[in-house]
């Protein structure tokens, strides 16, 4: 039942599991850190990650003990969450970050002084579990939570128990195609229940620390031996834990190293503002990114002047504030925005201010890891350019986990009840929000209008065609290409319609981090539209591909 590695889709070009060789415990990557894939600027990865929850010293460091006390199944335990708590990496429990970090991933032509855009493309729950934590001495209500008795001095991961940590299993169920964390219900308590929001908490570039060849011997031993624990924030990007950071959305993060060395960790299932108790809906997301590497056109064009972390949703842009004090951390969210707005739209800055002060959202990411993660949030409908194209897979990101005619070893023939091709809000592509797209395209032709590209890129073929039945419809102008090729997914892919164009070919991370893959085509200037429906004079019938007059050049 679990989506265990490599099974199931895998939709990015490369895949890269999370493995004791490819993780790092508590430690984001730095300049030294050896990658474990290398791929091309442009190019799709899909990341199996690993919750810490059910793996740490204070949960006995053994996954299937752990959940198995919930009623977890071992089927229903990951098998990459056994292999890291089983495996030989040092972690010290409460001095070392929590998180299992995956990466880094280096990406070629990344260079210091660029910008990582990281586009999410899709995250789908792994597991139909998840841990919420209170520790002791952490959280907004430290000394206040958890109630009874402190932490015995003994405890370690084979008398975990005597850490006290209060841990609150919750399952995920399915209903009215919306996925659901389940609290355990309290004899005589009310049933909890609230929808799911999947994002990433931590996704960083390495932090350069300095140290270079021919430099100072003992800053240079220093910066080979220093570490950059997992719960850091800063320009590196790091544990943002920023709820807005789910599918469809982007991350710009300035690069500081050669390669960018992207890396991931702390999956959420959802969180609240501030995550007040310490963590909050943890489980583990199977994630395809694009990591595209920005020249400074191109990231002017998308960021202005500022050169800090920043997030770009189709609805809104974010200003991120970093700082050991909360009101401080909105202070620099603020000083962010007014930057933001005066040099990528060009407001003067008194406007900017005044328009925050009316219009703009801020608040609080998490108040827990020491430095404090404030936002602003501005609404892109505020402002008359229109939003980029959504990003999308060049099919439908996520539906069936295994499709009809899927078959794949671990599965029963029901696959993962959670995830059905519904398409749960936040999780996939519903069928209504299909219609409607098309629905406004064809209202747009009906109008004289062409349709957008971003109205027809990424739909399910299915409904393309119930909505266009004189032949299939053009490549769109920048929407990506996937060659043919043998692929290594795993398992069968199942039936295919013939106008499906073949899965690219998928690259698994290897010992030494390489890939051959050849570099995708990156569009990065803004995509046209499609041409308008072009008819005969004598019949009025709307013209066959073959038939279209080719446009005539223009200089």
């Amino acid at each position: 039942m679990a989506l265990q590695p490599g099974k199931g889709k895998v939709d990015g070009k490369h895949y890269l599991p999370s493995t004791p060789e490819t993780v790092r415990w508590g430690e984001l990557p730095t300049a030294r850190t050896r990658p474990v894939l290398t791929v091309d600027s442009g190019s799709t990865v899909t990341i199996d990650t690993v919750s810490q929850e059910g793996i740490l010293e204070d949960q006995g460091r053994d996954p299937d003990a752990f959940f198995g006390r919930h009623g977890v199944t071992s089927s229903e335990v990951l098998d990459d969450a056994r292999a890291i708590a089983a495996s030989g990496i040092p972690h010290r429990f409460g001095v070392d970050g929590p998180h299992v970090v995956t990466g880094p991933v280096y990406v070629r032509g990344a260079e210091p002084g660029d910008v990582l855009r990281v586009e999410i493309l899709s995250l789908l729950p792994r597991a139909r579990y998840g841990m919420i934590s209170n520790r002791h001495g952490q959280g907004l209500l430290a000394g206040e939570f958890p109630e009874g008795p402190t932490p015995d001095q003994d405890a370690d991961a084979r008398h975990w128990q005597g850490f006290r940590t209060v841990g609150s299993f919750c399952a995920v169920e399915r209903r009215r195609g919306k996925l659901f964390g389940v609290l355990d219900a309290v004899a005589g308590g009310a049933r909890v229940r609230f929808p799911l929001n999947p994002f990433i908490g931590i996704m960083a570039v390495a932090v350069d620390l300095g140290g270079e060849p021919g430099g100072d011997a003992g800053a240079d031993q220093e910066a080979g031996t220093a570490t950059v624990p997992s719960t850091s924030v800063g320009l590196h990007g790091g544990a943002l834990d920023c709820r807005d950071l789910g599918m469809g959305a982007r991350l710009y993060l300035p690069v500081q190293a050669p390669g960018a060395l992207f890396a991931v960790g702390d999956p959420h299932y959802a969180a609240g503002d501030g995550k007040i108790g310490l963590t909050a809906l943890e489980g583990p997301l199977r994630a395809t990114v694009r990591l595209s590497a920005l020249r400074e056109p191109a990231a002017r064009a998308a960021l202005g002047s500022l050169r800090e972390p920043f997030v770009e949703t189709e609805a809104s842009w974010l200003t991120l504030g970093l700082d050991v004090d909360a009101t401080e951390a909105i202070r620099r969210a603020a000083r962010s925005a007014v930057l933001f707005l005066s040099s990528r739209l060009s407001l003067d800055r008194a406007s900017a201010l005044a328009y925050l002060s009316a219009a703009a959202d801020f608040g609080i990411s998490q108040l827990v890891n020491g430095v404090q993660t404030a936002y602003c949030r501005i609404r892109r409908s505020d402002f008359t350019e229109p939003p980029p194209p959504r990003p999308r897979l060049p099919r439908a990101a996520l539906g069936r986990l295994v499709g009809t005619g899927d078959d794949v070893a671990g599965y029963d023939g029901a696959g993962y009840d959670l995830l059905d091709g519904s398409g749960p809000d936040g999780l996939g592509i519903e069928g209504d929000a299909d219609d409607e797209v098309l629905d406004r395209a064809a209202r747009a032709q009906d109008d004289g209008d062409a349709p957008r590209e971003d109205d027809r890129v990424g739909l399910p073929r299915a409904a393309v065609r119930r909505k266009k039945s004189n032949g299939p419809a053009p490549l769109a102008a920048g929407a990506d290409e996937r060659g043919g090729g043998a692929s290594d997914h795993r398992g069968d892919a199942g039936p295919r319609g013939q106008d499906e164009p073949d899965e690219p070919e998928r690259h698994t991370a290897g010992p030494d981090g390489g890939s051959a893959a050849p570099a995708p085509r990156v569009a990065d200037e803004v995509p046209g539209s499609l041409p308008r429906q072009v008819t005969s004079g004598a019949s009025r019938r709307p013209l066959r591909r073959s038939e279209t007059p080719t446009p005539p050049a223009t200089g």
